[in-house]
């Protein structure tokens, strides 16, 4: 999630108005012309800005430059101020909007379709606005609508307050299964279902000071790649809604803003209609799918990137203890193909798509090794930390 202040703007519409956006497998696709330029860009309402774009987009010269946070890390970007900007056939008010540009290498290839970076929450806030998942529109609400008026009824819809801190973010409160309290932050961005942090869940007693998760992955954000792993989490209530069990990304280090714990992904608000109402501080949810978590995802227990001074997909990491481990799979051996399909130059989440399925199928993968032809069929498991571990 990016923290950056930006002051909201924009005439608040007189009548219901509707954009549409596609649905990925694991985000929200938004078409729009921003200073001119025919934009796809993912809605990451983690973002606190308007617009991050590919620094392949020419916008002419940078206006200024801005310190950016995300999980782990900060860094320096350069921006451009917004002159113009349309969505959904709508001429939008450019006022106080700025463009933010960074590489977008590898985003196309992650989502399965044309991406030229970010939108976020600023570009869409000047009214109450609601993520439709189940018609796929966003619906911009005059701000008479008053959702505080609407009576929830605690079983498929919720009615959240926002807390008081994260000025620039949509901070909500989730309660563990002992009522201990974290603040997560409503992020689309997030492809993940939550994402939290190592010393969060030790905090609040969901994991043993110096307990070492069984098994280790790593995430890759903004800054960089991170040491991460995944954690069932039991009898949540995340946003007032409550979740026998899910599955979270946790990441080994410590949160890189000292007023939230993490955020609330795709995983899980995919399954609601949302409605935000910024000013009022409420957040309304309809479970119009009737589920709030997936199953498990199976994989092999291997992460492979492209090197680009070999040219080759390389597997970085081995998770030990995993199907790939026992099968013999090395660190830095090539990957070649997957289930039949020849491996190019692709981002590391069209790879985990690829090696993924369900628990208890297999993959056959090819792999060579100091040029030798190694094929495999490797099980794939849940590899995923559970409360207590396996042995006590």
């Amino acid at each position: 999630m990016f923290a950056a202040v930006f002051a909201l703007t924009a005439a608040a519409p007189q009548a219901a108005i509707e954009a549409p956006f596609r649905v990925t497998d694991r985000a929200i696709i938004v078409d729009a012309k921003v200073n001119g330029k025919d934009v796809s860009m993912m809605f990451d309402t983690g973002f606190s800005g308007a617009f991050v774009l590919s620094d392949s987009i020419d916008f002419g010269k940078p206006t200024g430059a801005i310190n950016l946070k995300d999980f782990v890390g900060t860094f320096e970007a350069p921006t451009h101020k917004v002159t113009s900007y349309e969505f959904g056939g709508r001429k939008m008010d450019p006022t106080g909007l700025e463009i933010v540009q960074m590489p977008q290498d590898g985003m196309t290839e992650s989502y399965g379709t044309h991406v030229d970076g970010i939108m976020g929450y600023q570009a869409i806030s000047h009214s109450v606005v609601e993520i439709n998942f189940e018609r796929k529109v966003f619906i911009f609400h005059p701000k008479s609508v008053d959702i505080r008026d609407r009576k929830p009824d605690n079983k498929r819809t919720f009615l959240a307050k926002m807390l008081p801190v994260g000025v620039d973010s949509i901070e909500l409160m989730v309660k563990t299964k002992d009522g201990e309290s974290l603040v997560l932050a409503l992020d689309t961005g997030n492809s993940f279902y939550a994402t939290t942090h190592k010393d969060v869940l030790e905090r609040v007693g969901l994991w043993k000071e110096g307990r070492r998760p069984e098994f280790m992955t790593q995430a890759f954000v903004a800054s960089g790649p991170v040491a991460s792993w995944y954690y069932e989490m039991e009898d949540a209530r995340i946003y007032g809604v409550p979740v026998e069990r899910s599955t979270w990304s946790i990441i080994d280090l410590p949160s890189s803003s000292a007023d939230h714990d993490g955020t609330v992904g795709f995983g899980f608000l995919k399954n609601f209609n949302i409605i935000i109402d910024t000013d009022r501080r409420r957040v309304w949810l309809d479970n119009f799918t009737g589920r709030v978590s997936d199953d498990d995802s199976g994989a092999p227990g291997f992460i492979a990137v492209w090197d680009p001074g070999r040219e080759s997909m390389r597997v970085v990491v081995l998770t030990p203890g995993s199907p790939a481990s026992e099968a013999g799979v090395r660190v830095g051996d090539v990957l070649l193909g997957v289930d039949g399909k020849e491996m190019r130059r692709m981002e590391y989440r069209q790879v985990m798509s690829m090696l993924e399925g369900p628990v208890d199928t297999e993959v056959a993968v090819s792999l060579s090794r100091n040029g030798e032809l190694i094929r495999m069929e490797i099980p794939r498991r849940a590899l995923v930390n559970r409360t207590e571990p396996k042995n006590g």
